[in-house]
């Protein structure tokens, strides 16, 4: 059974790179992501909070900057497929479920700022430094409702094991994300645009 578990999560990671990684300029967004992800699951212990302003502000942006206008979204001659295709067959959050999520992030702040007790949930803040707490304690709440939310639904559209894969994957990602894309930044101030050794190891796969 584990062995399946992580069989299961090398094929979703291995489908994540290949059909959504082949921009330069993602991989390196993605590895300034995963830096600062990791920075902030050591502050998690101390400061939740902060970690939720650096994961949202720093991590979340740069991470979707890259797949919102940096990846090819035309026909995928490596894997020959379609991005339509890719799309339906994403098991975590496509780029339609990533505009939902990202806009319930981005209009949080107003929603605090229009009603200062968020419905109740908070003592109206008097300053800066206590609106941004609060949006930072709001955008926490974004943060583990949307993973929890895609989870529990993937139990239902596919089955437990694939959900709690992917969960496993999202929140273990910064560190494999790390570790594939470190050489990124080299390669696109060389001037490489586009990863040339995707296609040789999909053909290999």
């Amino acid at each position: 059974m584990l062995e399946n578990f992580r069989t299961a999560l090398h094929t979703q990671r291995w489908d994540d790179h290949r059909f959504y990684h082949h921009s330069r300029i993602n991989q390196s967004l993605h590895f300034v992501s995963a830096s600062s992800f990791l920075v902030g699951y050591g502050m998690m212990f101390f400061d939740p909070v902060a970690a939720a302003l650096l994961g949202w502000c720093v991590s979340m942006t740069t991470r979707q900057a890259g797949h919102f206008f940096f990846e090819p979204k035309g026909y995928d001659h490596v894997n020959q497929a379609t991005h339509e295709h890719k799309e339906e067959i994403k098991v975590g959050y496509n780029l339609r479920r990533k505009v939902v999520l990202m806009a319930i992030w981005a209009l949080s702040p107003l929603v605090l700022y229009l009603d200062p007790t968020m419905f109740g949930l908070f003592k109206p803040w008097v300053s800066s430094a206590d609106f941004m707490r609060q949006v930072a304690k709001i955008w926490l709440a974004v943060g583990a409702g949307g993973l929890l939310f895609r989870t529990i639904h993937l139990f239902f559209i596919r089955d437990v094991e694939t959900g709690l894969v992917w969960m496993t994957k999202i929140l273990t990602d910064p560190f494999s994300d790390f570790k594939l894309y470190y050489k990124a930044p080299l390669a696109l101030l060389k001037g490489e645009l586009i990863d040339p050794g995707l296609e040789k190891h999909v053909k290999h796969a």
